[in-house]
């Protein structure tokens, strides 16, 4: 409104100026004299001024006609198109600058400006090439996606801009959700151009999202060629997808190339603990022991994990708890002072009924470190032992309200999962989930459950003697927290028992 106005008060300046200057002319004495061929010409003032306007005007045209001749001239000597090109270059001086204004429109979020910049570019040109990139991205900003589509669509008929056009419509599927056509336009895109990094990073994130592992692979690959990829970034995230690949061909059924795929994984990322897990009971399957527990064994140095221990107690099931405590004695030496070592190795001696060992196992974690894994093996030690019900009640209340522990959290979005994915479900990051504790604060559970050790009692109470009558019905059994499962997973497991001790509490 401004801008306009300021505009309107120049026009009118310059007017005023004109008329005061053409006044001042008309009444200024002299003027100009010419001489020429024997004749003389005197004009006055205002008189000289027009002259010098029509002798412009006249040297402008004559200007155009000897271009024009000039045309001509080519034309005759062969050249077909001389006279179109002179008539042409003006409308396409004109073309080129509505073509700029427009993209400047488009740009700055001008929709509507943009689109009759566009028409009119597209009229003086004649080139779609060029403009009907502008009338689709003018149409995008002023909010006509259908325009915007059919544009497109019209750039698929030239191979010049065919990429483009591809690129337009997946871009607007992607906004809309329809993942399957995405994932076809990304794949037509990435044959026109596979090493644009865009389209890489779409396709390979559709592939992921759709499960196209192998195909996921593929683009992977692409990107470790082209430099785009670290090698050891590649390594990881190719065992990712491998690992994946292979849950696949096993829940197919095809156990050899699950197998394959299983242990390729685990070679590529020994830290990948699912790769490590699957490739260990592939080993299994073949009745390969010895190379189950080398893998897992090299996976635990790496980093121990609760279900690297039920996979190791998987290779002999059926053993007795002392015999399992020292085939266990191998893999618990490599990470002695690791908390998840210690944890086990209190499992496992309370299988095999030895609680004090079990105790020293567990060392000062409850005071240091206190989860409800370690709270509850506690309880389970105290119950061993023979302690006074208040007191093992008093250890399964503190569990109820402490941290779990270690679990799967999202790095990206800080999302905790019960099993780990290659997608995050919150944030859909691709191999953004590590073991680790989650970095928000535990918010204590609802109906006073913060106040449960003083009223049920506190694990450090005296032991009260017991009643005669006292029978082994007691609040707490002991098979809930002593006895270790029979079938696979053995000792072991019980990580994952104590880590929902607290619902069994």
């Amino acid at each position: 409104m401004i801008w306009s106005f300021i505009k309107i008060a120049l026009f009118l300046i310059v007017v005023a100026a004109a008329t005061l200057g053409l006044a001042h002319l008309a009444e200024m004495t002299g003027g100009l004299r010419i001489t020429t061929l024997g004749m003389e010409f005197t004009l006055g003032p205002l008189q000289a001024v027009i002259a010098a306007i029509i002798l412009f005007i006249a040297i402008w045209i004559v200007i155009r006609v000897v271009g024009l001749v000039v045309a001509f001239l080519r034309f005759l000597a062969g050249d077909e198109t001389a006279i179109t090109r002179y008539f042409d270059r003006h409308r396409e001086r004109k073309g080129y600058q509505a073509l700029s204004e427009g993209l400047l429109a488009a740009a700055s979020g001008e929709g509507k400006l943009a689109m009759s910049k566009a028409a009119k570019a597209e009229r003086y040109l004649q080139r779609p090439e060029l403009t009907n990139l502008l009338t689709a991205q003018a149409a995008e900003a002023s909010g006509d996606s259908k325009k915007a589509t059919e544009v497109y669509k019209r750039l698929l008929a030239d191979d010049r801009t065919r990429f483009v056009g591809i690129r337009g419509l997946l871009r607007q599927k992607l906004e809309e959700g329809d993942t399957e056509t995405a994932l076809k336009l990304a794949q037509k895109a990435y044959a026109i151009k596979p090493r644009h990094r865009e389209v890489q990073d779409t396709l390979l994130g559709l592939q992921t999202e759709t499960g196209d592992w192998k195909g996921a692979r593929e683009i992977l690959q692409a990107k470790m060629r082209q430099g785009e990829l670290p090698r050891d970034v590649h390594k990881r995230r190719d065992a990712v997808l491998a690992l994946q690949e292979a849950k696949g061909v096993w829940q197919e059924g095809a156990s050899v190339e699950a197998r394959e795929a299983a242990i390729s994984a685990a070679k590529a990322s020994p830290d990948l603990v699912p790769a490590v897990v699957m490739a260990a009971r592939a080993y299994i399957d073949k009745g390969k022991k010895g190379a189950a527990e080398r893998i897992l064994r090299k996976a635990w140095e790496v980093r121990p994990h609760p279900d690297l221990a039920t996979a190791f107690a998987e290779i002999t099931p059926d053993e007795t708890p002392d015999a399992r405590l020292k085939r266990f004695s191998k893999l618990l030496s490599s990470r002695p002072d690791h908390e998840e070592t210690r944890l086990l190795k209190a499992e496992l001696n309370i299988a095999a009924e030895d609680f004090p060992a079990a105790r020293r196992a567990l060392g000062d974690l409850v005071e240091t470190h206190p989860t409800a894994r370690s709270l509850t093996i506690m309880a389970a030690v105290e119950r061993g032992e023979g302690a006074e019900d208040v007191v093992v009640r008093g250890w399964l209340a503190r569990a109820l309200t402490a941290p779990r522990g270690p679990q799967w959290c999202c790095d990206k979005c800080q999302n905790i999962q019960s099993e780990w994915t290659p997608i995050c479900d919150n944030c859909g990051g691709f191999d953004t989930l590590s073991w680790r504790e989650p970095q928000q604060a535990q918010s204590p559970l609802p109906h006073g459950a913060e106040m449960l050790p003083l009223i049920v009692g506190k694990p450090s109470a005296e032991p009260s003697p017991k009643k005669e009558d006292e029978t082994e019905d007691a609040p707490i059994q002991d098979a809930e927290i002593v006895d270790p499962p029979k079938e696979e997973g053995g000792a072991a497991s019980a990580s994952k028992e104590t880590q929902s001790g607290t619902a069994t509490a």
